[in-house]
């Protein structure tokens, strides 16, 4: 495959090797050029030879020499990856685009199964969709870490949780992985009576065989909207049911602990919100490696609301707002704001708001999913101050709109508020509140 080289960058090693937009990149050093992977991996050399075809069909070769390593060389694509993403053929149970409503955005209906994507940035990866080519190429080029979604190592049961049948390959590509000192972090999508139990154990213990290969999982619950229409009856857990998660996986990792140190496995906060018991402390996680998974949001959240407020012994001017979150972290947030209030006084007025998300059904309590239509019938009439904080997972990462596509300005005009943003961080909301940042 060739690429064509959609622009230079004024200054970049191509423009000063007269390189030139409209050119045909072939190969680098002999090895063919696809896509960004490729590009990325091949020009990090301080001596390049590159091979081009003009506009004019003429084939010429460049000589780079002593180029800084790992700088790029400077080429613009009509794509970030140069090719098209790769798209996910499964039709996995728990897949929550398969479980949005007709009519949002066509954006939100794309399913990755991209591995490009998971080593750029962090995206989770199947491996049913990969070619022999593809799974070669990891394995050549040294793509680590990779992030796998397993689910589950029995391969009779993957296939019929995601349809594909390369899904009962799993251990032979991760073992291939391991083979080839590939560093992998894994998630498990837990659904209940499916994968959970004795078979959650097997997966564990599978992947416990991999470590230091697998250097992380996480186990996330099922999300379950009301739009399953023609989808596989699924469950969600019960307060009982994630604390018998709970159980099992200290159960499952404990040995595994005492003799290498890590827990390997670790859960999401949901289990521990749901299941009405404490966030472990910080040593639990250790260094947080899947903090992305949502695990440990709320304990990083926590110690930073608490160390700004050790930081903040007086608030300099009187303060009032209010704040909107998902039920599962609202009693969090309110155990943390009624501490706050205890310190500074009558300075501090804070008044949060637990919206239920109707759009997608109450069995999603966590805040990101919340939409703006939520945010306006809930609020609307109910707010205290003229500020509103909410957290900026709410909106899209490129725009400033809402799930169901209302857009900031058009909510801010439905509730006659100006709406502050702040990150998923204790530090940030607190400092912002109180306005030290």
């Amino acid at each position: 495959m060739a690429v064509q080289i959609k622009g230079i960058m004024p200054g970049s090693v191509a423009e000063m090797y007269n390189i030139k937009s409209g050119d045909i990149l072939t190969h680098i050093n002999g090895e063919e050029i696809n896509d960004m992977l490729d590009l990325q991996f091949y020009q990090a050399n301080r001596n390049l030879k590159i091979s081009l075809t003009d506009e004019n069909g003429e084939q010429k070769v460049i000589n780079v020499v002593g180029k800084d390593e790992y700088t790029p060389l400077g080429f613009e694509f009509d794509t970030y990856l140069i090719d098209k993403h790769h798209y996910c053929k499964n039709k996995c149970m728990f897949c929550f685009i398969d479980q949005l409503p007709k009519g949002m955005r066509p954006s939100l209906y794309f399913k990755d199964d991209d591995e490009r994507l998971s080593f750029l940035f962090g995206n989770y990866i199947t491996l049913t969709n990969l070619t022999q080519k593809e799974y070669d190429r990891i394995k050549k080029v040294r793509i680590s870490p990779i992030n796998i979604s397993v689910h589950t190592t029995n391969p009779e049961l993957r296939v019929e949780m995601m349809k594909n049948p390369h899904a009962a390959e799993i251990m032979d590509k991760m073992r291939g992985f391991a083979e080839a000192d590939i560093k992998m972090n894994c998630q498990i999508v837990l659904c209940k009576g499916v994968n959970d139990g004795k078979e959650l154990e097997r997966t564990i213990k599978d992947l416990q065989g991999l470590y230091p290969h697998v250097q992380s999982v996480s186990i996330v619950p099922i999300g379950i909207t009301r739009y399953r229409e023609g989808l596989v009856k699924a469950e969600i857990f019960d307060k009982e049911g994630f604390r018998e998660v709970i159980e099992l996986v200290e159960n499952a990792t404990k040995d595994f602990y005492e003799k290498h140190g890590t827990r390997l496995v670790y859960l999401s906060d949901e289990f521990y919100l749901n299941a009405k018991m404490p966030i472990p402390e910080e040593d639990y996680y250790e260094g947080f490696p899947q903090i992305e998974n949502g695990v440990g949001m709320v304990r990083t959240f926590i110690d930073n609301f608490l160390a700004d407020m050790d930081y903040h012994e007086t608030i300099n001017e009187a303060v009032a707002v209010d704040l909107a979150t998902g039920e599962s972290f609202y009693p969090v947030l309110c155990h943390m704001v009624d501490m706050a209030m205890e310190k500074y006084g009558d300075k501090l007025k804070i008044y949060v708001h637990k919206i239920k998300n109707n759009f997608f059904g109450g069995n999603v309590t966590v805040t990101g999913l919340l939409t703006g239509i939520d945010f306006s019938e809930q609020l609307a009439g109910n707010l205290k101050t003229d500020r509103l904080c909410l957290c900026k997972d709410v909106l899209s990462s490129n725009a400033d709109v809402f799930l169901d596509d209302m857009t900031v300005p058009e909510l801010e005009e439905r509730l006659n508020t100006k709406i502050e943003f702040f990150t998923n961080d204790g530090y940030d909301l607190l400092s912002g509140i109180m306005k030290e940042v």
